[in-house]
């Protein structure tokens, strides 16, 4: 719990110094290196804490504690790299021949590219304000490493679209995040339904895009999956979001009898 508090003061302070940047706030550059130096400290003081899980007791001991969460993170940092490659040549990550890829990125592409922003300003204002060479240095490329994250995490979307596959199977995806396989014998129904809410319900996965979500997917039986964290869960059902909904459910219903609708190109 200390280490989650610590964490999450951390971004509160990153995002209060961002915020008062943008607003024209003269912020001393003494309060503008110690966010950032905050902000390398964290990462630093995660990485002993792995390394010393390592030194006591290898791999086994590191998997063993809530250490483990850190290298979850750190995959989804390179798959996140990985999609910004496919992102870059136009390609899509687990869409096979004949298989319809529904993308779902709509809703939030205008918040992404908010984010980028902020995030390029603060690079710029940061350069300008910090005047010892070794900071600017660390600082520029933290800063850096985030606007490639945020377009990474965009990426995965885009590049990780759901897929139903020939077979009438479908993988709801949300970036490298979350990726559930829906055997087509284990869906019960699959209907257009929107819902604008984040409430959780018990049983149910919800994978809000933009705070929607416009498909209902209810299952047979129980489909088990990881959470980003790497905590194995199991539902009944899923709501999810897709940009064209209608040709998604037509997709999955057509998919055992005939030929599925040709993907588009990646957004």
């Amino acid at each position: 719990m200390k280490g989650r508090a610590a964490a999450l003061f951390v971004v509160a302070a990153e995002i209060t110094l961002v915020t008062c940047l943008l607003a024209g706030a003269e912020v001393p550059p003494v309060v503008i290196v110690a966010a950032e130096v905050l902000v390398l400290t964290a990462l630093v003081w995660q990485a002993f804490r792995v390394w010393r899980l390592y030194a006591a007791g290898g791999w086994a001991a590191v998997r063993a504690a809530a250490a483990v969460r850190v290298l979850r993170l750190v995959g989804h940092e390179m798959r996140a790299l990985h999609s910004l490659a496919l992102w870059v040549a136009r390609r899509r990550h687990g869409v096979g021949p004949g298989a319809y890829a529904a993308p779902y990125t709509g809703p939030q592409t205008a918040m992404m590219y908010g984010l980028l922003f902020v995030a390029v300003v603060e690079t710029v204002m940061l350069a300008l304000l910090i005047p010892w060479p070794t900071v600017h240095a660390i600082v520029l490329f933290l800063d850096v490493y985030t606007v490639v994250q945020i377009l990474g995490l965009h990426a995965g979307c885009v590049t990780r679209p759901h897929v139903v596959g020939a077979d009438g199977s479908l993988r709801v995806r949300y970036g490298g995040f979350y990726d559930v396989r829906v055997p087509a014998a284990s869906i019960r129904s699959v209907r257009v339904e929107r819902r604008y809410s984040d409430a959780k319900e018990d049983g149910v996965l919800g994978l809000t895009v933009g705070g929607q979500t416009t498909v209902l997917l209810e299952l047979t039986e129980p489909v088990a999956y990881l959470r980003p964290l790497g905590a194995r869960a199991e539902t009944r059902a899923v709501r999810f979001h897709a940009d064209d909904p209608r040709s998604l459910v037509t997709a999955v219903t057509r998919g055992r009898t005939g030929p599925l609708p040709s993907p588009g190109p990646p957004g």
